[in-house]
């Protein structure tokens, strides 16, 4: 069996490489990646330019596990995976299985591009409503799967160690770990006040500031460099391209609009929702299916600006439970097999496909 991965960000094979690591040691099977960080460009076909180093050179992959994206036009494959909603695919395949790389209130996943794959992973019962109020599916379809999100599986699966991950992140946990982690559209909270956020954050003097750029931002700027200078004894940029390793440390979460607001509600801790008033209005123009009534941000603290930021971060610290009763009421509404989506994958995959 022919298996294809293809995507165009590093958070895309992240979110298929738990079953990667699996299918790679079935016997009969035969797994290649393709895709690559994409650069828009007018000599390209369909606009852009794919590097792969760029994408795949963090992981430990074996030689010749990648496949240029212009190799896939004379190829085909039993099966192909894609975590992007546009997918780039070869020239046949049989089946395509659509996974995602998150969910946010801005419902970025739920989008007609997604149309056409054979099978959809869903992540839990929120996204299925979602897909079925969009027309992609209708209820009771097959092809949507109640799969869950297998790159979360290790926030809850004990295979994490809290100590060595510190150490990889350079700080020593005696100090609360705050995770700052914004989302890439334009707009978003590190364009608008994120320096400053991480300047008075680092003023305190209490906590252990991480800051994880987003890796596939929609402006031209180098966070990693411009934020450089504001690094030191405690507070780190977060260079690794896997957050859920750094989400596991993070006694607390500032965020704006992005899907590791969910994915952090697995632990329920508290999160503070810096607001973006600019950057939902560029999602409603958009025209996607932007929800802040049914979860949106009512897991944790909406603030308006540094200041009450601040406050809130001191405040969520020092009682932790506070939504917790909302966090976990979400967390059974956005997520199938929370800790177990991995073997859930294989289940279905082993029957449907004939996987053993």
């Amino acid at each position: 069996m022919k298996i294809l991965f293809s995507g165009y960000a590093p958070v895309h094979f992240l979110c298929f490489r738990p079953l990667y690591a699996r299918l790679v040691t079935m016997p009969g099977v035969s797994v290649d990646l393709s895709g690559g960080t994409r650069t828009k460009s007018p000599f390209a076909p369909g606009g852009y330019l794919f590097d792969h180093e760029t994408m795949y050179g963090a992981f430990d992959l074996p030689d010749g596990a990648v496949r240029s994206v212009g190799s896939l036009a004379k190829e085909d494959y039993d099966v192909m995976f894609a975590a992007n909603t546009r997918r780039i695919e070869p020239r046949r395949v049989q089946s395509r299985v659509q996974i995602f790389h998150g969910m946010s209130f801005r419902n970025r996943a739920i989008r007609p591009e997604t149309d056409g794959a054979d099978h959809y992973f869903l992540l839990g019962p929120y996204m299925k409503r979602g897909f079925e109020a969009a027309g992609i599916l209708s209820p009771d379809d097959p092809r949507g799967v109640e799969i869950g999100f297998p790159k979360t599986d290790r926030l809850l699966d004990g295979s994490l160690d809290r100590a060595h991950t510190l150490a990889r992140h350079g700080v020593s946990g005696d100090r609360p770990v705050v995770l700052y982690a914004p989302t890439g559209e334009r707009h978003n909270s590190l364009e608008t006040v994120g320096e400053n956020l991480i300047a008075k954050l680092a003023a305190v003097d209490r906590y252990d500031v991480l800051i994880k750029p987003h890796d596939h931002p929609h402006t031209l700027v180098d966070w990693w460099d411009r934020l450089r200078p504001l690094e030191s004894e405690h507070v780190r940029l977060v260079r690794e391209p896997d957050v859920i390793r750094t989400l596991s440390i993070a006694d607390l979460l500032i965020t704006d609009a992005s899907s590791v607001a969910n994915e952090y509600a697995l632990l329920d801790r508290p999160i503070v929702f810096i607001d973006v008033p600019e950057l939902i209005e560029l999602t409603r123009n958009k025209g996607a299916r932007l929800d802040l009534e049914t979860w949106g941000r009512k897991g944790g603290e909406v603030v308006a600006d540094v200041s009450e930021a601040i406050e809130a971060v001191e405040a969520g610290l020092d009682d932790p439970t506070r939504r917790s009763d909302v966090r976990r009421a979400m967390v059974a509404d956005l997520f199938y097999h929370p800790g177990s989506a991995t073997p859930a994958a294989f289940d279905w995959l082993s029957g449907e496909m004939a996987l053993r």
